[in-house]
């Protein structure tokens, strides 16, 4: 096995051969495909692969950290060898044509003992000392949501504040002026106890100790339709221990609409400190953005249908659920299907392909995908609370709802009873439901009654209000 750690400087992988040159070679990885420039010929070859990748019309960044297999037709990888003085300072070792591309972490801090030093020397730290914020979106797989549109628009109004962002690898792309650190390194564990204020829309890990005049604002990730933390079935008493210690963490609690914030506060035991109910600040490009950019950058023609297919995850199931066939979907109802993995499948799972499917699973704001298309396909996702900001038209193809809200979850209203669009059991059911134009008016009170509900914040100013009770109670300085 190959193992790369990729930085800015490694730029190539160069694969040495002997024999007669083959036409294509390629690395092929779980999210991300690259193909190498094949020279040489006579006795040896040389195959040159870039360890950096550009999508969506976006800058080329280095690839996703993870396994990735390399194919070259008609040669034995047994045969192959890396060339000489590749990576200067980066573990190699070649086995059988697989290539794992870890994180640019010194390993020195992936032994137990080196993850213990710097914890050890985190705790220690005096922190809060830096006016900066540390941001942190779905655990650093992504740089999105509702961290991401604070950090605009605080970037916009407080230039002067240092804004961190924390990421799994370098293949997240952070935005202009920020600073990426990668998870676990000696820079993350400075960065997260230097900075006055922590953006984050999930739970904080690994070991967190607030810092004297440190805040922590919890953005959340969507309004539940399926029971969180202390709602979900079952009793454990460790999870409850641990949705308490992890609740006792948060200052101040951001939620779209009121039915979050009653929930939220129940569910998370988030007792006597503030919920901000500001609607989202990731759905204010819903109302601000332009769709015809977003499609400029996957490739989509401006008259082209595109319908958006998000599925949340299971908790039974590491990968994305497969209850759509995306190329047939795509030739049923004459679009482009964009095909979204829930982030905890980003990692497990693989892009789907096909003719006029794209997978987006990997793309950074889920809110710009929903600007783009013309209809949202989905289940129990949380993605039904903002799509409903368009007034575009939802499709929920739910064949596990008996399972999912019997045993899995559990949800917090009927959907059957308020869904805002047709529920469908079946590939064939969910084609007929996009080839018939009158469920739109058939669903309309309904959608209007849920738009009242859970949109009325959902105005494109959310993230200015959010912002303006940053700077107003000085969790930093402009």
């Amino acid at each position: 096995m190959t193992t790369a750690r990729i930085d800015d400087a490694a730029e190539a992988l160069i694969i040495e051969g002997t024999g007669q040159r083959p036409e294509t070679a390629d690395l092929v990885g779980p999210r991300a495909h690259v193909k190498a420039c094949v020279t040489g010929g006579g006795k040896t070859w040389k195959a040159t692969f870039p360890l950096q990748a550009s999508r969506w019309g976006g800058p080329s960044l280095p690839l996703p950290t993870g396994t990735y297999e390399l194919r070259i037709a008609d040669v034995d990888l047994d045969d192959v060898r890396l060339a000489p003085s590749v990576l200067t300072g980066v573990r190699i070792a070649l086995n059988a044509g697989t290539v794992r591309i870890a994180a640019p972490v010194d390993p020195v801090y992936e032994t137990a003992e080196g993850r213990s030093t710097l914890e050890e020397r985190y705790v220690a730290q005096a922190g809060g000392t830096e006016n900066a914020v540390f941001f942190e979106s779905f655990y650093g797989r992504s740089v999105g949501c509702n961290p991401r549109a604070i950090d605009r628009e605080l970037a916009a109004r407080a230039p002067e504040v240092r804004r961190y962002w924390s990421v799994v690898d370098l293949s997240v792309e952070v935005p202009e002026g920020a600073i990426a650190v990668v998870e676990g390194s000696p820079q993350w564990w400075h960065a997260r106890g230097a900075a006055r204020l922590l953006v984050v829309n999930d739970w904080l890990r690994r070991r967190f100790a607030r810092k004297p005049g440190q805040k922590v604002l919890q953005t959340w990730h969507g309004t539940p339709l399926k029971r969180l933390a202390l709602h979900r079935p079952g009793f454990d008493p460790r999870r409850m221990a641990a949705v308490v210690k992890e609740s006792r963490r948060w200052d101040v609690l951001l939620a779209q609409n009121t039915y979050s914030e009653r929930i939220l506060r129940k569910a998370y035991a988030f007792f006597g400190r503030p919920i901000w109910v500001e609607g989202y600040p990731r759905n204010d490009a819903l109302t601000n953005g332009d769709p015809a950019e977003v499609r400029a950058a996957l490739g989509i023609g401006p008259e082209e249908r595109v319908l958006l297919y998000a599925p949340t995850w299971r908790d039974d199931r590491a990968e994305m659920v497969d209850f759509v066939d995306a190329e047939l979907l795509a030739r049923q109802a004459n679009a482009v299907v964009l095909v979204r993995g829930h982030s905890r499948t980003l990692e497990q799972g693989r892009d789907r392909a096909g003719a006029r499917v794209i997978d987006v699973t990997g793309y950074p704001e889920t809110a710009r995908l929903l600007l783009a298309a013309d209809a949202l396909i989905t289940d129990y996702s949380s993605v039904m609370f903002d799509f409903s900001v368009t007034g575009k038209p939802m499709y929920f193809l739910v064949p596990d709802i008996d399972h999912y809200r019997g045993q899995l979850r559990g949800f917090y209203f009927d959907l059957a009873e308020r869904a805002p669009g047709p529920l469908v059991r079946t590939q064939e059911e969910l084609a007929a439901a996009l080839d018939d134009a009158g469920h739109v008016a058939a669903y309309a009170d309904r959608y209007a009654a849920w738009r009242k509900q859970f949109n009325s914040r959902d105005d494109g100013h959310a993230a200015q209000r959010v912002v303006d009770r940053i700077l107003d109670l000085g969790f930093v300085t402009p």
